[in-house]
């Protein structure tokens, strides 16, 4: 009989827990702006990383091995389409990092190009909590899984704005760090800038984000793709695609210089460039070397 009701305990607190754990914080858009909140503050105090990048576009595949410094991220390429670099892409590579370091300009020209996109993806999370209405649509490895369409009620003005205006799509939260895990989007209508004369951004294109954990409070991309028709000044329709993967993702000290990260860079150049599908890589990582789907390419 103490057995049953042993039984009946530990059943009843797994259900007790399990319950617990599965109902959200309400309501969903609280949620979105506790995300938002913790990606920007933990953004802000973030550790400093070394892993490798695999970008696919129309002329190919690019993989390179990245370092991220004080003075902004630095990278070397390691391998195109597939392949070593020959004597001559190899001695283009070394000048142009060797033109890096010599040049302060281009070092200022870097990191203000790097400071600009960190400014823009602030400014894109900050837009989340107010430019979509959220709705729980359950939970899915560990995250919470909401829905999302734009909110007719935001005034925003910009860019950004007008395309959160046609985009609909899901969101993925960590449920244990609240944090930004997974984004999907689809543009559900044109989008036209200056009545159409300036450009248009047409409907059915899409994109995907996926983030993983590396460490108790950083975050990293893992999978960025993007998708989209666009056509500018009334003359010329291309497509914007973006496909990248990243792995392999080591810690390196805090405060590192320019000239610090391309040492670093230099090491275990060997082990980088011989690297294939499903290997490891040289410095710790544990990444795989792994491509994404994509229609011409993160």
């Amino acid at each position: 009989m103490r057995v049953l009701w042993m039984t009946m305990l530990v059943f009843t607190l797994t259900q007790v827990a399990s319950i617990a754990h599965s109902e959200p914080p309400n309501p969903a858009g609280q949620l979105v702006r506790e995300v938002v909140y913790n990606e920007l503050n933990d953004h802000s105090r973030h550790g400093y990383w070394r892993y490798w990048v695999e970008r696919r576009s129309q002329t190919g595949t690019r993989l390179e091995d990245q370092v991220e410094t004080s003075e902004g991220p630095v990278a070397r390429l390691a391998l195109s389409n597939g392949r070593a670099l020959t004597p001559e892409a190899e001695r283009q590579e070394q000048e142009r990092l060797e033109r890096l370091l010599s040049s302060r300009d281009e070092q200022a020209r870097q990191l203000r190009q790097y400071d600009e996109d960190e400014e823009r993806i602030g400014h894109i999370l900050a837009l989340l909590p107010t430019a979509f209405v959220y709705d729980y649509d359950g939970e899915e490895n560990g995250c919470y899984r909401l829905r999302f369409q734009p909110n007719p009620e935001d005034g925003a003005r910009g860019i950004e704005a007008r395309i959160f205006h046609a985009t609909s799509g899901t969101l993925w939260v960590d449920a244990r760090t609240k944090r930004l895990a997974r984004l999907e989007g689809r543009v559900e209508e044109n989008v036209d800038f200056g009545f159409g004369i300036l450009g248009r951004l047409y409907k059915g294109g899409w994109f995907r984000l996926v983030r993983e954990q590396v460490s108790a409070t950083d975050w990293k991309t893992e999978s960025l793709e993007v998708h989209m028709n666009i056509r500018a000044l009334l003359v010329k329709t291309f497509a914007r695609e973006t496909s990248e993967v990243r792995g392999g993702f080591v810690a390196v000290p805090a405060g590192m210089s320019l000239k610090q990260g391309l040492a670093l860079l230099n090491q275990d150049r060997a082990g980088v460039e011989g690297l294939s599908r499903g290997q490891q890589l040289p410095n710790g990582g544990n990444g795989l070397l792994v491509s994404t789907e994509a229609t011409l390419h993160r």
